[in-house]
Formats: structure tokens, sequence, C-alpha cells
């Protein structure tokens, strides 16, 4: 059982280290394009082989399809996105990410690294190692959870399988 502080400790602290060392804008060497949290995030979301729907995507980030469609006009421009109307529902406009929008999703990063190095630098070295080894083993226990939710959801599917 978790000791409630303990779980508010947590819970204060991850928010405070995102505000501080969150990526505000990554910034594309090719073209030196500039891309915002936001930005990212949606590129996060799609992929080069697999089409999403314009409404999907905005149903999952929370935003109206208009402000999706904005944000998807600006990524198309800069040529990380392309957008075509599906063959079988003209009404219905997919999204795809390009090779360069691939090579953002993939290089980017929640935390931006200098102002992570900033935090870090100003820690003694007795703070910065319990700091790192404290990291690692929620990090290692983040793995641990992921993993059981991922046997969890085969064995669910085994088990369908094994009915039908």
């Amino acid at each position: 059982m978790t000791i409630m502080s303990d779980l508010s400790i947590v819970l204060g602290a991850y928010p405070r280290i995102h505000f501080a060392c969150r990526a505000r804008e990554v910034r594309d060497v090719a073209s030196g394009i500039g891309l915002t949290e936001h930005q990212v995030r949606t590129l996060g979301h799609l992929g080069a082989e697999d089409p999403t729907m314009v409404t999907e995507l905005a149903e999952y980030m929370g935003v109206t399809p208009s402000t999706m469609s904005l944000n998807l006009k600006r990524l198309e421009a800069g040529g990380f996105i392309v957008r075509s109307r599906d063959p079988e529902d003209r009404r219905v406009v997919n999204v795809l990410l390009t090779e360069r929008g691939r090579q953002i999703r993939d290089s980017a990063t929640l935390l931006d690294p200098d102002r992570v190095d900033a935090m870090l630098s100003g820690l003694r070295p007795d703070e910065r190692r319990r700091a790192l080894d404290g990291l690692t083993v929620l990090a290692e226990a983040a793995d641990r959870l992921v993993a059981r939710k991922k046997e969890y959801v085969a064995s669910l599917t085994d088990s369908r399988s094994l009915v039908q």
C-alpha cells in the first residue's frame, strides 16, 4: 500500500520538474522551422503508414476539429504531414507523417536537455546522485507497470481466441 505522502510527493514533484525543464520548442534542423510543444505532440500521434482521421486526432488531443485543422495546416506547410481525402468517404480527411515529420517525432524529447543540465548542475554531488538513483528506480517501476499491462492485455486477447 502506498503511503499518501509518498504519492503526494511524486504528484507534486513531477509537474514542477516538467514545467521547469519542458521543451518549449523543437527546431527542424533542415528548414529552421520551430515547432511548438503542441505541434510535436500532434506529430507523436501520427504514423507514416496508417492514416489518422482529423476528427479522431482532434478528439484525442482535446480540441475541436477546426482548431486541429489550423494546426495541421501549419504542419503541412512545413512539410511535416500530408492530408488527403478518404477515397471511400470524401468528407473524411486523413493525415500521414512525412519523412521530415517522422524525424521530428522520433528526435523530440519532452524535456529540454539544456534545462535538465542546468537543474542538475544546481545540485550538490550527493543530491545529484540521490536524485538520479531515485529517478532510475521510478523509471524501472514504470517499465514493470507497462509490462504488466501488456501481459494483461495479451491474456485478454488469448482468452478471447480460445472462446471463439
